[in-house]
């Protein structure tokens, strides 16, 4: 992805951060989002974005490098600079949402499978 090297104005570029931000913030569906993010960013830009989720989690898992760069296709450069970023609180909080789903949505899985015997 390639950046104009062309400086905008810092309070404009302030103010339509946090204008970004906020829009994305309000958004409350996952669908309305994923419009929004397929128009507003390139499929390059959503692919990187994804595979660096995907890197992230592997890490997380205790994955390595090579089996990474198998699965993900990502070069180790990529996977360092995730790694590097990993304990950031950004990253923290993703990860920990994933985790928080995968775990309720594994619960529900459990319950529901309990009722089923219960009731035969």
């Amino acid at each position: 992805m390639q950046v104009s090297q062309n400086p905008i104005n810092k309070t404009l570029e302030k103010q339509l951060d946090q204008m970004f931000y906020q829009v994305l913030a309000e958004i409350d569906s996952p669908e309305d989002l994923k419009t929004v993010l397929c128009d507003v960013l390139t499929e390059g830009e959503r692919t990187a974005v994804i595979k660096r989720l995907g890197i992230a989690l592997y890490l997380d898992k205790g994955r390595n490098y090579e089996d990474i760069k198998n699965n993900i296709k990502v070069s180790s450069a990529t996977i360092a600079t995730v790694a590097e970023n990993l304990g950031n609180s950004g990253w923290q909080e993703m990860i920990r949402r994933i985790k928080a789903e995968e775990w309720a949505s594994d619960w529900t899985e459990k319950i529901t499978g309990g009722i089923k015997k219960i009731f035969r």
